[in-house]
This record gives structure tokens, sequence and C-alpha cells, in this order.
């Protein structure tokens, strides 16, 4: 038997948010995967309403994973970013001729969890050295696979004359 390693996981949730799950749903998929500086920074450009409270715990999150778990912040991605529908509260707005229409305010519940990024992703950003640097040599492609400009215009010319 082999033993696996289970992600380190920290999240932070939200709840009774008075925003509809679905205007939360539509910032959470701008900063779903990415890591935690880029999503602060998708939020804070984000015109949306929901952006500021997806903000709030995204920042929550980030605190419990530093406290608890002795995470580097800014070394963080995001796992998963979701919004659950929360209770709606009803309310009655008075109509003509004694009537009433439902007025319904939703709430939901915003999770944002973290998880620690692959060491390939904290390398991306530094230089590595290329084929051509280590000595081996680069080849071209070959121009013939490729059709020359004279022949893609004449081509797109004919298609257009039909």
């Amino acid at each position: 038997m082999s033993t696996t390693e289970t992600p380190l996981l920290v999240s932070a949730q939200a709840k009774w948010v008075r925003m509809s799950a679905r205007k939360a749903r539509v910032v959470l998929e701008h900063i779903r995967g990415r890591s935690v500086p880029e999503a602060r920074t998708i939020l804070f450009f984000t015109p949306r309403a929901g952006a500021r409270e997806i903000a709030k715990v995204l920042a929550s999150a980030v605190a419990n994973a530093e406290s608890a778990h002795g995470l580097e912040g800014d070394e963080l991605r995001i796992e998963a970013a979701y919004a659950d529908e929360g209770p709606t509260l009803k309310r009655w707005r008075a109509r003509a001729r004694g009537r009433a229409n439902r007025i319904r305010k939703r709430t939901c519940h915003i999770t944002v969890v973290l998880a620690p990024m692959e060491r390939e992703r904290l390398d991306r950003g530094r230089p590595r050295k290329s084929a051509t640097e280590s000595g081996a040599q680069a080849t071209e492609p070959s121009s013939a696979s490729k059709p020359s400009a004279s022949k893609r215009k004449a081509k797109r010319t004919e298609g257009a004359a039909a």
C-alpha cells in the first residue's frame, strides 16, 4: 500500500450575503483557478458589487492559511470558488386596487478554497535555459509546409470571386 498525500486545502465562507448567487457566480468565474495576487488584482478592477464581498472572503481565506498553516499568501491559488443560494427573504409591495406583489430579497453563501501552488507554477516566472543555449541546434520548419503569402492571397481572391 502506498500512502497518498492529500493536498492541504484552506477555505473561508461568507454566509447570508445580501446578493443573489447568480450575480456572485459571474465574478467568481473570473478568479477560479488563478493565483491569489492575480485574483486580488482582478477583484480590485471589477466594477460589480459582488467583487467587494468576494475580495473579503478571499482575504479571510488567505489569513486562515497564513495563521493556521503558516503558508505564504502569495504562493496560494484558488482551488475552488462557488456561491450557493441562501434563504430568500420574502417581502410584499403594495400595488394598485389592493393587490400586492412579492419581492424576493435573495441571499447567498460564498465559499473560496485555497491550495498551495505546484512547484512548476512557482518556477514558471524564472528564466530557464532554452535548447539553443544548451548547445542543441534548433531546426527551422521547412517552407514547403507553409504556403507562401502570394498563394494565400490568390486563394482568397479566388474564393471571393466564386
